[in-house]
């Protein structure tokens, strides 16, 4: 597809190291495939790395680079960053794309520049999320440190709010990422569903009796609630991830259920590929691991709540093709009654895995890039003949 897009364009993304692998650095390689941009990062611990695929990539980076320990720890700089940002200079470029989870959308353009920004989620801690996020924190509970930790949340809620008038389309990852834009900023967002490396999982192995739960160990995953309704229910569980959490969820752990901790790529596709069906209680943005789950052959029992709904059709919601079942709260009997639901109905077995898999391919990396190719040059040509003002978008969905 020939994309008619300026010669120079520049891609714009929080930090590039090797402990940020996920979805939003997924979202960022198919975009660097797509429009062979500059890149810009607030730091870059990759393109001196050996086998990276930024290895002998020019990088321009802000002062956090040069801070102590600016690159293996760049959050613990979180008041500098919104400055860091806005002194990255983009002169020059009249197209800046950017990839944003906390602060990338805040980078400063100009009236004759186009900016557009793929958002991952607004700053969760920030936001509608902060309480929870600080009932975790040992830092916040510290009298010294609480007050001036809540205060910094309020500084980056305003400027996080001011700095999202700065983008002239905003494109969110999930009907639900598009509801919490408007929820926090009062903008709407066109919806671009992110790429899944689907190619990697086979969707025909036979399965297994074990249930997976595959994420970080950080509290808002709520993997403590798939442990309790296993421990309840008695079936085997294996939990794949490490984290904060992992000491305190071994500890509660029964007999029925393995933490594994960090495992290899293979052995997880193969595990994702076994499974009688992968199981999640977290609120997503939008929630790659299912998706993959069902690039895998594997329904998925979720929270039907948050970007899920974008993703798995629920079997007892009647919608065509179902790849799974919903819970709606984030309780442990809600969780419990349909696991249940699904063993007595052998749904692993009623729900087969190729039609997984056909739906999982829906959010393959080709589809982003055609997606984001056709909505950056359509912007672009409204740009070029009308100007940013008359940019429009369609309002969140659900």
């Amino acid at each position: 597809m020939a994309l008619q897009l300026p010669g120079a364009i520049a891609l714009v993304h929080e930090w590039l190291t090797p402990r940020s692998v996920g979805g939003a650095e997924a979202v960022v390689r198919e975009l660097d495939t797509l429009l062979q941009p500059q890149l810009f990062s607030l730091v870059d611990g990759e393109s001196r790395r050996s086998g990276s695929w930024l290895e002998g990539r020019r990088i321009e980076t802000s002062f956090i680079q040069r801070l102590p320990f600016g690159v293996s720890h760049v959050q613990q700089y979180l008041p500098l960053l919104p400055l860091a940002i806005e002194q990255l200079d983009l002169s020059g470029y009249p197209l800046v794309v950017s990839s944003s989870h906390l602060v990338a959308k805040g980078v400063l353009t100009g009236p004759d520049q186009l900016h557009v920004s793929y958002v991952h989620t607004p700053v969760r801690y920030a936001w509608d999320q902060m309480h929870a996020y600080l009932a975790a924190s040992h830092l916040a509970g510290l009298p010294c440190l609480g007050p001036w930790i809540r205060w910094q949340l309020h500084l980056l809620r305003q400027w996080d709010q001011l700095s999202s008038a700065r983008v002239d389309q905003l494109v969110a990852n999930s009907r639900f990422t598009a509801r919490r834009i408007w929820r926090c900023w009062r903008r709407h967002a066109k919806v671009i569903h992110p790429p899944v490396a689907v190619e990697r999982f086979r969707w025909d192995l036979p399965r297994d009796d074990f249930y997976l739960c595959l994420c970080r160990l950080v509290p808002y995953k709520r993997v403590d609630l798939v442990v309790q309704a296993f421990n309840r229910l008695g079936l085997p569980l294996l939990v794949v991830g490490e984290g904060p959490e992992r000491r305190r969820l071994q500890a509660m752990a029964g007999g029925s259920v393995q933490l594994l901790g960090h495992r290899p790529a293979a052995e997880v596709e193969e595990l994702m590929g076994r499974c009688r069906a992968y199981v999640q209680a977290g609120l997503e943005d939008f929630g790659i691991a299912a998706v993959e789950a069902m690039a895998a052959g594997a329904p998925v029992i979720g929270l039907g709540q948050g970007g899920l709904l974008d993703t798995v059709r629920c079997l007892r919601a009647g919608e065509a093709n179902p790849t799974g079942l919903h819970f709606q709260r984030q309780e442990v009997p809600d969780l419990v009654a349909a696991v249940e639901v699904f063993e007595q109905q052998r749904l692993w077995q009623a729900l087969p895995a190729e039609g997984q898999r056909r739906c999982a391919e829906q959010f393959s990396p080709g589809h982003f890039r055609h997606r984001m190719g056709r909505s950056l040059a359509a912007c672009w040509d409204h740009f070029q003949r009308h100007g940013p003002w008359a940019l429009a978008t369609p309002s969140p969905q659900g």
